[in-house]
């Protein structure tokens, strides 16, 4: 790793975790001073910390000679917290900061947090991220920014150190919402495959000759063959997200549709196959787990074994 350049904004990152150690990684690869808060998991800093990365004690002391925030936790309770929770930003924020929040997050949260922080001078980017951990160990994430075209042009060169595909959506809280929108497909999709195939398998149809089938046609897609594809190799971790994330998503997307209002009848029968799901005990389990869960509820065998 290259040493640091002083023309690149030094970096305080909050998150370091399956995605937040990867974006680090190529942010101080990439010439960005990094200074950082650890949470509960020590297991993945050597390397950050060996790459030039300061570890320091308190939100407050990371922010000292900091250009920029990034913010990689799970959802709004979390980025709540940070910002507005003892040892906040908002409180130790000075003028000038950027805050760039790559977490999935409800809207109206968001823009209450944007607000507070314009309060103090400091300028919050919506920023959600697409793709998996290892995309982030390779710097080739995808981010979908809401920001003005000002703001936007600011943030866009600290985003490509881990980004390959950086796509300025819309003005601010445009980010957050596309980033739902994008959830929410993506795991009705995912809730409608675990139930198709509990209906193939009691019904005695062969799995593999549903999967060959399906996906040479128009209904194939990505969800399909890291669901099914990789199901039926025994695999159950092709798509890496949790069932209790994908909860979270789908909730944060209907309770948007609900402030809107827009009808989501789709959506709110996905959010509960998840809720269900999550309730057999598998919140922490990737999606395929899903195919665990109508093996339950439905009294067939599906997951090769």
């Amino acid at each position: 790793m290259s040493a640091p350049e002083s023309s690149k904004p030094t970096i305080g990152f909050i998150g370091l975790g399956l995605m937040g150690h990867g974006m680090a990684r190529n942010l101080l690869a990439k010439g960005h001073a990094l200074r950082f808060v650890a949470h509960r998991n020590r297991a993945n800093l050597a390397d950050l910390l060996a790459a030039g990365a300061v570890e320091c004690d308190s939100r407050a002391e990371m922010l000292r000679g900091t250009d920029a925030v990034i913010l990689c936790v799970t959802g709004t309770p979390e980025v709540e917290q940070i910002v507005h929770g003892s040892d906040g930003l908002l409180a130790a924020a000075q003028p000038g900061l950027l805050v760039i929040d790559t977490s999935t997050a409800e809207p109206a949260s968001a823009a209450q947090i944007r607000e507070a922080f314009a309060a103090r001078g400091v300028t919050y980017v919506d920023a959600p991220l697409a793709r998996t951990p290892q995309h982030a160990e390779a710097g080739t994430l995808n981010t979908m920014v809401g920001a003005s075209e000002a703001d936007f042009a600011r943030v866009r060169p600290i985003l490509a150190a881990f980004c390959e595909n950086i796509v300025h959506v819309g003005p601010p809280g445009h980010g957050h919402v596309l980033k739902l929108i994008s959830n929410m497909l993506a795991m009705t999709t995912a809730a409608a495959i675990a139930e198709a195939v509990a209906t193939a398998s009691k019904a005695g149809l062969a799995l593999p000759k549903m999967f060959e089938v399906i996906g040479a046609g128009g209904v194939n897609s990505g969800i399909f063959q890291l669901t099914l594809g990789r199901m039926l190799q025994g695999d159950l971790a092709g798509l890496q997200f949790t069932i209790g994330n994908a909860r979270k998503d789908l909730r944060y997307y209907t309770h948007l549709a609900e402030m809107l209002p827009t009808s989501s009848f789709i959506a709110e029968a996905a959010h509960q196959s998840f809720v269900q799901a999550a309730n057999l005990g598998l919140a922490d389990r990737f999606i395929a787990s899903m195919f665990e869960a109508q093996e339950t509820l439905n009294g067939v065998h599906i997951v090769p074994r």
